[in-house]
């Protein structure tokens, strides 16, 4: 092969790979421009005022395309389908009570873009916000409103493999203090004060009386449900095999997505509730793998999301694994029901 030939041929690569380059370019382009404009079919959105303490609402991060896309959205609890009143305000993950929310936000910038935690009044009004060290990825209140948490990736970006880090941070919304990580509690495994290098924590779940809570432990390649004293700054293996733990408005059960074995590798979740009294697992009648910290809508019910046409979906199942479950909701996800 001459000279000029293979100079020929490295510019036609060259040339292929500008246009492959140019294509992607042009198509990233468009598809965000399609996100701007109103999907056909879809859900009927208007700009009004969110409050969170408005009884019989759920709020909600809408997906479906349009200039409201990302911002949270209501509906009244009794129909989720129904057309949404959007509040400009962007949430990548969102949760409230009693009048506290907490949306975990993307702040882009020219190279990169970080993350923070604003702590919203029931106006949907910043009182304070917080950095936070990756994606975000859970959010949760307590139930009295007076303590927020977060998870966020800070190596990896999905939990249905083993190649990834979390943050798990607790904030008393009364005062301020935050709790940057709950790698600083001491941990009781089987009796005994646990240390490894190890130790992830991910997908807290608030108790009635601002001190307990539970999260998923993770280490040596298991995961944990532990109970957590905010108090005495100390957490307690309680159950093995539960990830993103979702305390019941009781307090007697958690609802929680379960490694199976047999499942796909990318999905191998199914979704129980555990009695914490008798530790007894009831497997939900929901089929699917569901990569959820599930939302409890009452004492009877769980409502969780599932991928869809833009994003994901809303979904619930009875808690007592009867019954199927059912769509109430398209293009939507992190979902808070005012209480």
């Amino acid at each position: 092969m001459t000279l000029r030939s293979r100079v020929l041929i490295l510019l036609a690569a060259v040339a292929a790979l500008a246009a492959v380059a140019v294509a992607s370019v042009l198509h990233a382009s468009a598809r965000a421009e399609r996100r701007n404009e109103v999907q056909p079919g879809g859900p009927r959105i208007t700009a009004g005022r969110i409050t969170l303490t408005t009884p019989a609402r759920l709020v909600f991060r809408n997906m479906a395309w349009g200039p409201h896309r990302d911002e949270l959205t209501t509906v009244p609890a009794s129909d989720p389908s129904g057309p949404r009143t959007a509040s400009g305000l962007k949430c990548l993950r969102f949760y409230a009570s009693s009048g506290t929310g907490v949306c975990l936000q993307a702040v882009h910038g020219t190279v990169t873009d970080t993350y923070r935690a604003l702590i919203l009044d029931a106006h949907l009004k910043e009182t304070a916000h917080y950095a936070v060290p990756g994606i975000p990825s859970r959010a949760r209140v307590s139930p009295t409103g007076h303590f927020a948490a977060w998870t966020a990736f800070v190596g990896g970006d999905s939990y249905a493999g083993t190649n990834f880090s979390t943050r798990a941070a607790i904030v008393d919304t009364r005062t301020g203090k935050l709790t940057p990580s709950l790698e600083s509690f001491r941990i009781l495994k089987d009796g005994h004060v646990y240390h490894a290098a190890d130790v992830n924590f991910w997908g807290v779940t608030f108790a009635a009386d601002d001190r307990t809570f539970y999260a998923t432990l993770a280490t040596k390649g298991s995961t944990y449900l532990v109970r957590g004293d905010l108090r005495t700054h100390t957490v307690t293996t309680v159950h093995a095999n539960v990830e993103c733990p979702s305390l019941s408005p009781d307090g007697t059960r958690i609802a929680f997505k379960k490694r199976v074995k047999g499942l796909p590798k990318e999905a191998p979740w199914h979704l129980y509730v555990l009695d914490l009294r008798t530790m007894r697992e009831t497997p939900l009648a929901e089929p699917r793998s569901v990569d959820d910290q599930v939302v409890w809508k009452d004492d009877h019910t769980i409502v969780y999301a599932l991928p869809g046409d833009y994003g994901a979906d809303l979904y619930e199942v009875p808690a007592d694994g009867t019954g199927r479950g059912r769509r109430i909701s398209t293009a939507a996800v992190s979902p808070a029901y005012a209480r």
